[in-house]
Formats: structure tokens, C-alpha cells, sequence
């Protein structure tokens, strides 16, 4: 038998063994997704790190849509960024030491903790030669590889202890920057013959000023200040989101903190979680094209509605970044980003790119409602505005994603931290129901 046809004879078995009736779900009471019938998740833990809300329980069991907010160790992740904003200065490393710890540093500890930051910035020689010896088209899995090889470098990379889980913490936060952005000059390098370039990171400038420095070297203040505040609020998003709760999944078998943020990078890469903000992009590109008139509201009607049927741009039914699984009427991230991507579109010369895109969040809205007409609240996400502000800032796409896992890395370890200390710890194992008959084994010569 050919190889080309055992595979595809097996593939064609798979997808006959694969086949589930769908009234079995509602059947036997499965939580798909680790959903309750109403959309909300299932309660599987409890946490001290982050919450989001976006709807209110009310009395008989419904769900009321609220404004939506996004809580940091108790705190409005709105008041800790219009912070940074108020007060001219960068806060990413500020929210950083707060997931970590618990508390927001006085003066002497945010420095002392940046000086600890930038010291463990820098790569080992072995490290970054073997990262730059990896070529590849996807940043997001040479990060995955080289968070793998740190752990060869670790002189006690399985010890579990709270005081070495903090240092494991603090060097991944201190180095991933690094490894992306020479990750990327390899991409770079290898792909489109570009020199390649090896900055070390410098002891004065913030997280975000540094990142930008390794990367590309020219930027604005007012680019470092978009990034930083971006990194705010991908920090992090509660225990729930996929990426953070396979990290927790795997902590909680007592694995080593590289395996488990590796688990976590892996789940972040996947499309329906941390690569959305790049469809959102090339669906804002695909409408500057298509689009003749960007102020004709009903042009931009009509096309959004054809996208919802699936009539048209790639036909799946959805307009990128409106919606989120669980903020309705709002999502504070998207309206935080929202007021600084203005003041930058202004810098860049983009007024007319960024109306554009604010009149699409409108008529986006608008068409989801009426067309799906479910009596569901949307709102844009996140998504909607970080890939607009990465594309002004002059970043790449190609590292679109790893940007997002630069930023949560410190929510990932925070919440493996804390699923290591919980005293009432326990291995997190769901269920599932088999639902096939049970069979008599025949011999093989009688098969």
C-alpha cells in the first residue's frame, strides 16, 4: 500500500471515529469548551490575580450586560494606566511587580526591581547563539524552543520553592524581550537577507525603550509610551483564557516552569486566542481596498453584512476583533487604546485611517446586532485597536503575537505561582464520557 493512500485511508478512519452526536452534549450535561449553557465559563478555581466582568448575574439566573472592567490584584486596570498616562512615565515594570507580589512598589523597590529586571535581560552566550542559529517563519515557536533551552542553563530548573519560583519568574520576564527581538532579526536575516542585528540591552531605558532599542533602534518616545501602555493591558486577563489556564493545568502536576509557560506560548499562538489582532489588520487593510467611500456608512453596511453571511473577505463569518467571550457592552482594554491610538495617528499622519477604523468599530456593532439579531451585546475587543497601534509604531506582523506573550508572560507566572503555593493544591484532571460500545478483540488473522 502507497503511503500517500495508508494516509489518506487513515485520515478518512479518523474522521469516521471522530463523529459525535451533538444531542449527546446537552444529553449527558457537557460543559464543551468548559461552558455553561449560557456562554459564561465554568468555575474551576479560584484566584487572587486578576477578574473580569463584563455581564451581572440577576435574580432567576440571567445575565445583565455591564461596561466592562478589568481588575489587577483589585485594582481598575483603567486607574493603573491612566496613571502611567497622567504621569508622563512608563508603567509596564510598576504592573509587573504588582501581579508578582501582591502589592505596588514604593519608589526605592520600582527601581530596585527594574535594575533586577534589566540584569537578567541579557542572554548567555550558548542561549543566544543557539537562538540565532534557529531559522524559522514563526517567532512564536522559536520562543516556545528557546524558553525550552533556558531550562538547560538553570542550575535549579525543577525546584518548585516560592523563592526560586520568583527568580524563574523575573528571569523570563527580564529575557523574553530579547529573545523576540533577536528571534525576529534572524527571521529577518534568513528571510529577506537583512543585516543581522545584536543590541544588548541598555541599563536606563524602560522595558518597552529596550524592546524597541533590540528590535529596530529608531522609535519615538510617544512609540515606547504605545507599547508600554500595551503591555499593560495584555498583562493579564484572569485565570479562565486558554493560554493562562493551560499554564495552571500543567503547574499543577508539579512539571518545571519552562515546560509549563512553553504550554502557555503554545495555546497563545493559536488564532482563536492570541493571533487575532493580526485578521484584524488584514481585515482593516482588505476594506481600505474594497471600501470607495470610508465615510458612506451604508457601503460599509452592506459589506459587514456579507461578511456575517459569509458572502465575502474570507467567507467566515466574522468581523475581526467585535465581540469577546465575555465583555458585552464594553471592553475597558479596547477603551484605553482607543484614546491613545487618536494621539498617535496624529503623530504619524494617520487621522484618516484611524476615522476610518473608528467609524468601522460603529458599523461594525450596528451590522452584528441587527444581522444576528440574538439579542446579544457586542462590543469591540482589545484586538481592534493593538494591531492598528502595532502597524503605527512600526512593528512587524510577524511578531504581532509574541508581543502578547511578551506582555503575559508576567500574568502566566503570577498564576502558576499561585497555583504552586495554594495549601489545598490538586492535580487538575476534568472528565470526559466515552460514549462507545464495548467491542470483542478479534485476531488478527481473522480481521
Amino acid at each position: 500500500m502507497k503511503e500517500e493512500y495508508l494516509i489518506y485511508k487513515l485520515s478518512e478512519k479518523m474522521k469516521e471515529a471522530s463523529k459525535i452526536d451533538n444531542d449527546l452534549f446537552s444529553k449527558f450535561d457537557v460543559k464543551r469548551g468548559l461552558r455553561n449553557e449560557d456562554g459564561t465559563g465554568v468555575l474551576v478555581g479560584l484566584t487572587n490575580i486578576g477578574n473580569v466582568v463584563g455581564y451581572q448575574r440577576v435574580e432567576g439566573g440571567g445575565l445583565k450586560p455591564v461596561p466592562g472592567k478589568l481588575y489587577y490584584r483589585g485594582y481598575n486596570v483603567e486607574d493603573l494606566a491612566n496613571a502611567a498616562i497622567k504621569e508622563n512615565r512608563f508603567g509596564f515594570e510598576e504592573i509587573a511587580y504588582l501581579l508578582l507580589s501582591g502589592d505596588l512598589p514604593d519608589k526605592e523597590e520600582l527601581q530596585s526591581f527594574k535594575r533586577l529586571i534589566h540584569r537578567n535581560a541579557t542572554l548567555e552566550h550558548t542561549t543566544l547563539m543557539n537562538i540565532i542559529e534557529l531559522e524559522g517563519s514563526n517567532v512564536m515557536n522559536i520562543l516556545a524552543r528557546s524558553v525550552l533551552e533556558l531550562y538547560t542553563f538553570d542550575p535549579n530548573p525543577d525546584d518548585t520553592s516560592r523563592d526560586n519560583l520568583m527568580r524563574q519568574s523575573i528571569d523570563l520576564l527580564a529575557k523574553i524581550p530579547t529573545i523576540i527581538a533577536y528571534a525576529f532579526n534572524m527571521f529577518r536575516h534568513a528571510t529577506f537577507g537583512r543585516s543581522l542585528h545584536i543590541r544588548h540591552p541598555r541599563k536606563k531605558l524602560s522595558f518597552a525603550e529596550n524592546f524597541l532599542y533590540m528590535l529596530k533602534r529608531d522609535y519615538t518616545r510617544l512609540d515606547a509610551k504605545m507599547l508600554d501602555l500595551l503591555l499593560i493591558v495584555h498583562a493579564e486577563h484572569g485565570g479562565g483564557n486558554n493560554s493562562t489556564f493551560s499554564v495552571r493545568v500543567t503547574s499543577s502536576t508539579g512539571t518545571d516552569t519552562y515546560s509549563s509557560i512553553a504550554a502557555g506560548i503554545g495555546s497563545l499562538k493559536g488564532p482563536l486566542h492570541g493571533g487575532s489582532n493580526i485578521q484584524v489588520v488584514d481585515m482593516f487593510h482588505h476594506l481600505q481596498k474594497t471600501i470607495k467611500d470610508w465615510t458612506d456608512t451604508q457601503e460599509i453596511d452592506d459589506y459587514f453584512e456579507k461578511m456575517l453571511k459569509k458572502e465575502a473577505y474570507d467567507k467566515s463569518g466574522l468581523i475581526y476583533g467585535i465581540g469577546h467571550a465575555v465583555y458585552t457592552i464594553s471592553d475597558p482594554r479596547a477603551v484605553i487604546l482607543k484614546d491613545v491610538a487618536r494621539d498617535l495617528a496624529r503623530e504619524k499622519g494617520k487621522e484618516k485611517e484611524f476615522a476610518f477604523l473608528e467609524l468601522l468599530e460603529d458599523r461594525g456593532i450596528l451590522t452584528f446586532e441587527r444581522v444576528k439579531n440574538n439579542g446579544k451585546t457586542v462590543s469591540s475587543n482589545v484586538d481592534f485597536y493593538s494591531g492598528f497601534i502595532y502597524e503605527m509604531i512600526g512593528l512587524p506582523v510577524e511578531i504581532y503575537t509574541s508581543l502578547f506573550a511578551m506582555a503575559r508572560i508576567v500574568g502566566w507566572c503570577a498564576h502558576r505561582n499561585e497555583e504552586l503555593n495554594f495549601q489545598g493544591k490538586r492535580i487538575i484532571r476534568p472528565a470526559y464520557r466515552s460514549i462507545f460500545d464495548e467491542v470483542s478483540y478479534v485476531p488478527l488473522d481473522k480481521r
